[in-house]
């Protein structure tokens, strides 16, 4: 049986695409579940039929937790086995992240522990790094600090803005988002002591994604 995913989403929706393609295609044994949303009018939501959409404006909310509850109930309706955050702008509460502990994935621009939060590109080129990338993590309460499941390096070329940087990245994001997602739906992946798992055996460094778009154990060189 197909794995279930359920994907919350802020904005154009290229990760949930990418997550699309790669069920098209074959690279991932899934189905969507279901796409939520903060904001009502995010184009991702359109790359679903209605049946699977859910939005809301958080400020009709009387907070933030009310919100955060309502969205968990309904993510929880859907029945996923996984929940992705594809691009979803919104921090999540500590209650929606117990409620969805060990199987609550987010993917992040940076190479993580590096520039957690936002402007990653434009901080990566400000520090003079020499390479850059993207990183999947399980989520925790703390912004971006969950086990990194695994990561993808572009080099930063003479002359790159936040911009260049950004959609030459992209790509290689999608890449690694299909390509964790087909470990976890296949029940390879977990996470336990805040701690990665592979086939039962505990991961102390990334994988990364090599060209072909496999991912493979990081050199400890």
């Amino acid at each position: 049986m197909s794995a279930r995913i359920a994907v919350l989403v802020s904005g154009r929706g290229s990760n949930l695409q990418a997550v699309l393609d790669a069920i098209a295609d074959g690279r991932l044994d899934a189905e969507v579940a279901g796409v939520f949303s903060d904001r009502p009018d995010a184009p991702a939501l359109q790359k679903v039929a209605p049946a699977l959409r859910w939005s809301r404006k958080p400020r009709a909310y009387p907070d933030r937790a009310a919100f955060d509850a309502d969205l968990a109930d309904a993510v929880a309706a859907s029945n996923p086995d996984w929940v992705f955050c594809a691009g979803y702008m919104r921090i999540l509460g500590e209650a929606f992240v117990r409620r969805f502990d060990g199987r609550l994935l987010n993917v992040h621009p940076s190479l993580l522990p590096l520039y957690k939060g936002l402007q990653t590109h434009a901080r990566a080129l400000e520090a003079g790094d020499a390479e850059h990338g993207a990183s999947v993590h399980f989520v925790v309460p703390e912004l971006d600090a969950g086990a990194v499941v695994a990561q993808v390096r572009i080099p930063v070329l003479p002359g790159d803005t936040p911009e260049t940087l950004a959609e030459r990245l992209l790509p290689h994001e999608h890449r690694l988002v299909a390509a964790v997602l087909a470990l976890a739906a296949s029940g390879r992946l977990a996470e336990r002591d805040a701690q990665v798992w592979l086939d039962g055996q505990c991961l102390f460094r990334p994988l990364r994604l090599d060209s072909a778009g496999n991912l493979q154990p990081e050199s400890r060189a």
